[in-house]
């Protein structure tokens, strides 16, 4: 690309399962095609902490917790940004300007159970700040009955 910054759009496609826009485009000046990704952003929107406390929507904070709960997890980049991007778009779907902590905890435990069993073991243990190995291993019970009932259906 030529670098003169002049460009227009030739295609626009939205990928909903990445709530992405992909936008193809060409420089005016040379004629170069490439594409761009555009994500939503959620901007003002404040959490409300367990202990009161209020702070602007983070989507590092998301991606870090996501992160160390799939770590050394076999999925793709494809797949992390899919799971971050439905979560944040269970977010918006509440048309709030503040949301609890907990609320935003509940969206990423019930998407985790869905995507990646260990991973949501190991958020939930940090979430639910089991007291004692026992509920923790309620927890793993319960997902083994329901693994259970699945296969037999």
């Amino acid at each position: 690309m030529c670098e003169d910054g002049e460009t227009k759009v030739t295609d626009s496609r939205y990928l909903p399962d990445a709530n992405i826009i992909r936008r193809r485009r060409e420089c005016m000046h040379c004629s170069f095609r490439f594409s761009t990704m555009e994500e939503v952003t959620i901007l003002d929107l404040i959490i409300v902490k367990r202990n009161g406390k209020r702070e602007p929507y983070s989507r590092e904070k998301l991606k870090s917790g996501l992160l160390r709960s799939l770590e050394k997890r076999s999925h793709t980049t494809e797949d992390y940004r899919k799971l971050i991007s439905s979560v944040e778009a269970e977010i918006q779907k509440t048309r709030k300007n503040e949301v609890t902590s907990e609320m935003i905890g509940q969206i990423v435990i019930d998407k985790l159970k869905n995507f990646d069993k260990v991973a949501y073991i190991r958020f939930s243990s940090v979430y639910y700040s089991y007291s004692d190995i026992s509920e923790f291993i309620d927890e793993l019970s319960k997902l083994k009955t329901k693994k259970t009932k699945k296969s037999s259906n």
